[in-house]
């Protein structure tokens, strides 16, 4: 028997879970590091007890950048071999977290195997899960419906849980006051809004949050703090609706830790660049440095079909100014329910702004396999090259393509390559082109 429920009670009591360990062989840190910061909240392990196949990962402070992939069924597209496909994908490209964002019919059976056969952490939005599990229209369920609904996913293993508890009336009632061009574009956070209109009662998440907290004390699940009001268009960013929610974040934040539940908070969403670095400075100090997770933040609103890299560039940014949690944007974004390749192009995009910002934050050994990179292209070894590329089917098939007569060299400068040229002069060798065969 385990003598704490949850990651952050051991760190507090000075005990040095085997998540902990596992967390601390791959960050290059030592575990008595990764439990203080566990017990001060900078740091969460997802990590529920009823998740087997778990490889433990670490968010917060100091820690490599993770990605989270977006997945689940909809009533469009409710084939569950396709997403399952698309799991697989997800975790051999390295994805640390899987969000089922299943919103059609029971969908348990795909969340149950999700959570058998993956190593990444699981996530999930029980809001979206609660017309479909629950069998009721919006208006008929009751504030302790939703929180059956937690529980339920709580007991299958998901590591961690968005629950929107910070749009309560005081933050819609900044929302209203203001206004919107995009109004609210968080599909849990539009529900949620709708039932707090139509009842005229207080956001259950808000008004039951301690109940909601000792569901997931139990089985210890992170808690997601979702952002109902992040910004769906650039010119929404930074508002009064944005900040009011952040301001009750940071209290329900503080009421998590003091019930030892690990938390997270959700962020933007639309933002221009130049807003992102004061936006998670703003998070950090209201939020008391707990963990960030940002969706993007896409940093222009007219490139639908290219959404990977608005969010990527944003990410990138986001992250490299304190972000620790990136969710990945598809080119499907706006559009429809990604395919397998959207999936893919979606992972690519988001791991390059991670591993691009850990090596702007000087996390330990991030510079490591670039720096392998550049020894192999330096020799022109293209099997090394190969081994060190995040992605070396594409860049074997790019080469391949069009292979080049000298397989020293590469089509697009055959012998006139630079680095073949410098090789060869400080190797005590003429180099010639016309002449030589």
């Amino acid at each position: 028997m385990r003598a704490y429920k949850t990651q952050m009670e051991a760190a507090k009591k000075g005990i040095i879970t085997p998540e902990m360990e596992t967390v601390a062989k791959k960050e290059y840190a030592s575990p008595e590091e990764i439990m203080k910061k566990v017990a001060e909240g900078s740091v969460a392990i997802p990590a529920n007890i009823n998740h087997k196949s778990l490889s433990p990962e670490g968010i917060g402070a100091g820690l490599r950048t993770k990605i989270n992939v977006n997945l689940g069924i909809s009533g469009d597209c409710k084939d569950y071999e396709r997403e399952l496909e698309k799991v697989k994908m997800s975790i051999d490209f390295g994805a640390e977290a899987i969000m089922d964002l299943s919103n059609y019919g029971k969908t348990n059976k795909f969340r149950t195997k999700l959570i058998e056969m993956s190593p990444a952490m699981i996530g999930t939005v029980p809001m979206y899960d609660a017309i479909g599990y629950l069998d009721k229209d919006l208006l008929d369920i009751t504030a302790k419906d939703f929180l059956k609904v937690v529980e339920a996913h709580a007991k299958e293993g998901v590591d961690f849980m968005t629950i929107h508890a910070g749009i309560n009336k005081r933050a819609v009632e900044a929302f209203r006051r203001e206004g919107r061009k995009m109004n609210i574009v968080s599909r849990g956070g539009s529900l949620l809004f709708a039932w707090m209109a139509m009842t005229g009662n207080e956001n259950p998440f808000f008004e039951y949050y301690d109940d909601v907290l000792e569901i997931l004390r139990e089985y210890d699940v992170t808690i997601s703090l979702g952002d109902a009001l992040r910004p769906g268009c650039i010119d929404d960013a930074t508002d009064a609706g944005q900040i009011s929610e952040l301001i009750e974040l940071g209290d329900l934040t503080l009421r998590a830790w003091e019930k030892d539940v690990q938390v997270m908070v959700e962020g933007p969403g639309h933002m221009a660049m130049n807003e992102i670095a004061a936006n998670m400075t703003l998070q950090k100090r209201i939020c008391h440095n707990a963990p960030f997770y940002v969706l993007g933040p896409i940093v222009t609103d007219i490139f639908p079909g290219y959404d990977h890299i608005t969010s990527a560039i944003g990410g990138a940014i986001a992250a490299a100014s304190g972000a620790d949690f990136l969710c990945y944007v598809t080119p499907a974004e706006h559009l429809r329910l990604p395919d397998v390749n959207d999936v893919k192009e979606g992972i690519m995009a988001s791991k390059i702004a991670a591993h691009a910002a850990d090596i702007a934050k000087g996390i330990p050994h991030a510079r490591d396999i670039d720096n392998k990179m550049a020894e192999a292209r330096h020799k022109v070894d293209w099997e090394e090259m190969y081994k060190y590329a995040a992605d070396p089917e594409k860049a074997r098939a790019y080469f391949e393509s069009t292979p080049p007569a000298d397989r020293h060299t590469c089509s697009m400068c055959g012998k006139m390559c630079a680095v073949r040229t410098t090789n060869m002069i400080l190797e005590g060798k003429e180099v010639k082109f016309c002449t030589e065969k």
